[in-house]
């Protein structure tokens, strides 16, 4: 039996083919999108979480890089609304035979896909795949570019504890330079109205921050004694050429950026996020991570949900 769907506010024309970043989507539009996810929440608190809406359509997941919040996110939410799913790995593919990127997609693409998920460590793929196939393309991570499924879900998450962003004081915390979640969240928070203010080491501080109009601090303390929510990210030594050259030692960067229980004495009024995976007692302490302030696991549970949303509106449905 096939559920009845008509998107909430059907109103707003959403026309996007593709999620390549939220620098191509309005205001309206990521609005409209979290305003779908919340059906699709809905829906994974049911005895059944399922709706078959994409069992007709088939999906493959191309991953380049490691990854198991992301991969798993989607995969789950493309299984949860009946699609075939194809997992694409680097590792067990052509690629280590020397088959480029171009080739490996146009092959995949001959078998008749529909939407593709795709994660590489070079900015900018995801827009060539849409030069190479027809299917819809989604980022789930470009490099230290963009990752917008993640900003989309830090933001409806953050709408559950203030459902209007507009006004409200946001601070990203950590690795700023290597960071795809940090320009995907400042373009759309900024879009939404909030208040963006990222803090970290000034060797992990990129100049294109203020450029997309995020203010910029040096200091931990300031930013939480004002900000209703604290995002932290890890320290991506994956991306780093330099690795700890740019800090002088894990001990010194938790001291001066880490969050303590300390500051959530001292300053009551802030709520954690962090786009995983955590790395206890550098970005911040255990029992921060654990605490009764700390929404890291709803982050994770709504991220299916505004997966779910993503994939049935670049499917094309308005109502199934």
């Amino acid at each position: 039996m096939t559920e009845n769907i008509e998107l909430q506010d059907s109103n707003h024309d959403f026309t996007h083919k593709h999620l390549l970043g939220l620098a191509d989507y309005s205001k309206d539009d990521i609005l409209f999108v979290l305003e779908q996810a919340k059906y699709f929440r809905e829906i994974l608190d049911r005895p059944v979480p399922k709706v078959p809406t994409l069992r007709d359509k088939t999906i493959v997941n191309l991953f380049y890089e490691d990854s198991t919040r992301t991969r798993l996110s989607f995969e789950l939410a493309q299984k949860r609304m009946g699609a075939d799913v194809v997992n694409f790995s680097k590792g067990s593919s052509s690629v280590k035979k020397g088959e480029s990127l171009k080739d490996t997609i146009r092959n995949i693409s001959s078998m008749k896909i529909d939407m593709v998920v795709a994660r590489h460590k070079s900015p900018g793929v995801p827009h060539f795949l849409t030069r190479c196939v027809d299917a819809a393309i989604i980022n789930a991570g470009d490099g230290a570019h963009e990752h917008p499924t993640q900003a989309l879900l830090d933001m409806f998450t953050m709408q559950q504890v203030y459902p209007d962003l507009t006004g409200k004081n946001i601070a990203i915390i950590g690795d700023i330079a290597h960071s795809r979640v940090v320009r995907s969240n400042v373009i759309g928070l900024l879009k939404l109205g909030a208040n963006v203010t990222v803090c970290g080491p000034k060797t992990m501080m990129p100049a294109y921050v203020e450029e997309l109009g995020a203010d910029v601090s040096y200091n931990i303390d300031e930013v939480l004694s004002w900000c209703d929510i604290a995002m932290a990210l890890r320290i991506q030594l994956e991306r780093q050429e330099g690795g700890t050259e740019l800090f002088p030692s894990i001990r010194e960067y938790h001291q001066l950026f880490g969050i303590t229980m300390e500051h959530l004495e001292e300053y009551p009024d802030f709520t954690i996020m962090h786009p995983g995976p955590v790395n206890r007692g550098v970005e911040m302490e255990s029992e921060v991570a654990d605490s009764d302030r700390s929404i890291i696991l709803s982050q994770v549970t709504n991220g299916v949900a505004v997966r779910m949303a993503i994939l049935y509106l670049l499917s094309g449905r308005t109502r199934v």
